[in-house]
């Protein structure tokens, strides 16, 4: 006698993740705007301090980056 076979087995029930189990999204794939716009004010201002400058366009890029996990210094 030989033996039963094995049970089918469902690939698909291990595919469905939780929102804690997703897998992140990248860092260079989010806020693809906001950081263009940094870029682009850092890089052309006119302004001594740019850093002081483009302020503004920082802390909106660290923002959208924080809204997704992510903590910039």
């Amino acid at each position: 006698m030989s033996a039963p076979a094995p049970a089918p087995v469902n690939l698909g029930n291990d595919v469905k993740l939780t929102a804690e189990e997703a897998p992140k999204v990248k860092p260079c794939c989010v806020c693809k705007d906001e950081k263009a716009s940094r870029d682009e004010c850092m890089l052309f201002s006119k302004s001594d301090n740019a850093e002081k400058d483009c302020q503004s366009l920082v802390d909106k890029y660290r923002s959208c980056m924080a809204g997704y996990g992510f903590k910039l210094p």
